[in-house]
C-alpha cells in the first residue's frame, strides 16, 4: 500500500509543473529485450501516460522520432547483437536536431555501461535510471527533467522567437548567478554566443566553465570557438591534446576531422573519421562521413562499404544524406554494375516522390540519368543533358556540391571518346567560381579523378584566386584600399567566388575610413554576397558543429 501511494505522489509530482496532464501526453519505449520493454511500459502507464509506444531496435526508433514527435522517450543503453547503443540514437538525433526541446529522453543503463552513460548525462540527457530501479525512481527522474525544462523556458521562449541575443544574455546571467541548472544553461549560452559570431565571448564562457567545473564539452567548445575565429592551428593543438586527455571522446574526432579538411588534408581527415566510426559504429553519419572522405581520397573499396552500409541502415531516416547515394550510383557505373546503378535510382525515385521540389535531389536526379544513359551507350542524349546541367553553372544557388556532380559527369563523358570542345571552359569557370578554400580545391580535384585536362585548369583556377587576393591586400596595406576593393569586386562579379566576395567585405570593413569612396563599393559587395556567398552557402559555416548542442531557430 505505501509502495503504491509513493508511486502515485511521484506521478503527481512529475504533473505538477506541467500545463497539460500526463494523460495527454505520449511515450515511446526502446528495447530489444521483450520483459523489459513490458516492465517499462507498464511503469509509464502506471503514472498515467497517456499512450504508450513500443520499439525493438534503435533503428526503427530512429524513423519513429523522425516523423513524429513524443514527449517522454525511455531508452536502454544497450541492445544485443547490434552495434548501435541508445546513446547513438541521441547524438545523431540531437546532432541533427531531429529532437525536440520539449521531448525527455531517459536512458536506461545496467551497472556495467553506467559510467558511460553519467558521462554523457552532463552534456545530453535529461534523465538517466540504472538498473533496476522502482516506478517512483522513473517518476522523479521525468519530473526532474521536465521541471528543469520549465525553468530555462525563458531561454528557448527567446530561441524560438529567434531573439538570440535575449536568449544568451539570460543564459549568461543564470551561470554567473549560479542559478538552478546554471551549468546546463551556460553551454546553451556558449552555442547562442557562437551563433551570433561571439567568439570571444563564447570562448571566455567555456574557459569559466572550465575553471567552474571541467567538463569534456567546455574543452571541446573551446576548440569550437577558435575554428569559428579562423584560428585553424590553435584549434588542432587544443583538440591534440585533448584527444591525448580523452582518446574514446568521437566528437573531437568530429571537428579534428574538420579542422584537416579545412587545411586541405583529406587522407588525415580520412584517418580521423576512421577513428570516429569506429568509437561509435553505429552512427550512420560518421559511417557516411567516413564513406564520403574514402570515396575523395581514392579509397574505393572502403567507400564502397561505408556507403553501402549506410544505404542499407539508413535509407528510411533523415539522417541519411543522399549525396552519400550519388557517390555510390558513380561506383556502380565505374564498375559498371548496371543491376546496382538501377537500384540507386529507384532509390533516389522514392525520395523524390516525397519531396519532389526539393532541389538538390533534382541535381542527384541528373546525375544519375546522364550515367544510364552513359550506360545504355546513349552518347548524344548524355551530352545533351550534360550540357543542359552545365549550363546551370552561373544560378545563384548553384553550389559546391552541385558542381563536384558536373565535374564528374563530364569526367566520365570525356571517357566515352566524345569531342567536348567546351569541356575546358567549363572546368576553368567552376575552378574560378569554386575554388575558395583548400578543402574546396581539394574536394574538386578528387572530384576530376585523375583527368588531367581538368585537373591542370582547376589548378590554375585556384592560383589565378590566391593572386587576385594577394594583390587586393597588398593594394589595400599600401595605402590604396580603394584599388583592392575595386580589384576584388570586380573580379568576383567576373568568377562568382564566394571568397573573393568576403574579402571584400572584409577590406572594406578594414579600411573603410582610409578609402575614397566606401560607400560606391558597400552596395554591390552586399549584392553579391546576398546572390553568390549565402544563396549557395559557399563561405558559409553551415555544417553542424561536432560536439555541438542542438537548438532550435
Amino acid at each position: 500500500m505505501g509502495a503504491r501511494h509513493a508511486r502515485r505522489t511521484a506521478a503527481m509530482t512529475l504533473a505538477s509543473p506541467l500545463s497539460s496532464p500526463l494523460s495527454k501526453t505520449q511515450a515511446l519505449v526502446i528495447d530489444g529485450n521483450a520483459t523489459s520493454r513490458s516492465l517499462m511500459t507498464a511503469q509509464l502507464r502506471e503514472l498515467g501516460v497517456g499512450h504508450v509506444r513500443q520499439a525493438t531496435r534503435v533503428r526503427d526508433a530512429r524513423v519513429i522520432l523522425e516523423t513524429q514527435p513524443y514527449d517522454i522517450v525511455l531508452c536502454d543503453y544497450y541492445f544485443d547483437g547490434s552495434e548501435l547503443s541508445g546513446q547513438d540514437l541521441l547524438d545523431e538525433l540531437r546532432r541533427e536536431q531531429l529532437l525536440p526541446y520539449a521531448t525527455v529522453f531517459v536512458m536506461v543503463t545496467g551497472e556495467a555501461s553506467y559510467a558511460k552513460v553519467a558521462e554523457a548525462a552532463e552534456a545530453a540527457l535529461d534523465a538517466y535510471l540504472v538498473k533496476p530501479y522502482t516506478s517512483a525512481a522513473l517518476a522523479d527522474r521525468l519530473a526532474n527533467a521536465r521541471h528543469r525544462k520549465l525553468e530555462l523556458k525563458a531561454i528557448f521562449d527567446a530561441i524560438d522567437a529567434r531573439d538570440f541575443d535575449r536568449a544568451a544574455d539570460l543564459c549568461l546571467e543564470r551561470f554567473q548567478q549560479k542559478a538552478t541548472y546554471w551549468l546546463y544553461a551556460a553551454r546553451i549560452g556558449a552555442e547562442l554566443l557562437l551563433r551570433l559570431e561571439r567568439h570571444a565571448e563564447a570562448r571566455e564562457l567555456y574557459e569559466a566553465i572550465i575553471a567552474a567545473r571541467t567538463v569534456p564539452w567546455a574543452r571541446l567548445g573551446v576548440a569550437r570557438t577558435e575554428v569559428a575565429s579562423g584560428n585553424l592551428s590553435a584549434a588542432r593543438r587544443t583538440l591534440e591534446t585533448l584527444i591525448g586527455d580523452m582518446p574514446d571522446q568521437a566528437d573531437s574526432y568530429d571537428l579534428m576531422g574538420r579542422v584537416q579538411m579545412e587545411q586541405g588534408e583529406i587522407d588525415a581527415a580520412l584517418a580521423t573519421y576512421r577513428t570516429a566510426a569506429t568509437l561509435t559504429p553505429g552512427c550512420l553519419l560518421r559511417q557516411q562521413h567516413c564513406g564520403t572522405l574514402a570515396f575523395y581520397a581514392g579509397q574505393r573499396d572502403e567507400a564502397l562499404k561505408m556507403l553501402e552500409r549506410s544505404l542499407a541502415q539508413g535509407l528510411r531516416s533523415k539522417l541519411f544524406d543522399w549525396h552519400s547515394l550519388a557517390l555510390l550510383a558513380l561506383m556502380r557505373f565505374d564498375a559498371k554494375d548496371g543491376k546496382g546503378l538501377k537500384y540507386a535510382a529507384d532509390a533516389l525515385a522514392q525520395g523524390i516522390e516525397r519531396a519532389p521540389r526539393d532541389v538538390r535531389l533534382q541535381r542527384f536526379d541528373v546525375l544519375l540519368q546522364g550515367l544510364r544513359l552513359l550506360m545504355e551507350r546513349r552518347l548524344a542524349d548524355a551530352l545533351q543533358l550534360a550540357r543542359d546541367f552545365a549550363r546551370r553553372a552561373a544560378d545563384e544557388a548553384f553550389d559546391l556540391e552541385a558542381a563536384c556532380l558536373l565535374i564528374a559527369l563530364w569526367v566520365r563523358m570525356a571517357r566515352q571518346d566524345i569531342e567536348l570542345s567546351e569541356m575546358d571552359l567549363l572546368m576553368s569557370q567552376l575552378g574560378l567560381r569554386f575554388c575558395s578554400s583548400k578543402s574546396a580545391t581539394e574536394v574538386m580535384l578528387a572530384m576530376a579523378e585523375g583527368h588531367e585536362p581538368s585537373s591542370r585548369l582547376m589548378r590554375e583556377a585556384n592560383a589565378r584566386v590566391f593572386a587576385i587576393s594577394e594583390t587586393a591586400m597588398r593594394q589595400a596595406m599600401r595605402g590604396d584600399a580603394q584599388a583592392g576593393v575595386q580589384l576584388l569586386v570586380e573580379q568576383g562579379g567576373l568568377t562568382l567566388n564566394a571568397k573573393l566576395i568576403d574579402m571584400a567585405a572584409l577590406v572594406l570593413k578594414r579600411y573603410r575610413d582610409r578609402m575614397s569612396d566606401p560607400s560606391a563599393l558597400a552596395p554591390r559587395i552586399e549584392d553579391l554576397q546576398r546572390r553568390y556567398v549565402q544563396a549557395s552557402g559557399q563561405g558559409l559555416k553551415a555544417a553542424r558543429a561536432a560536439g555541438g548542442m542542438a537548438l532550435r531557430g
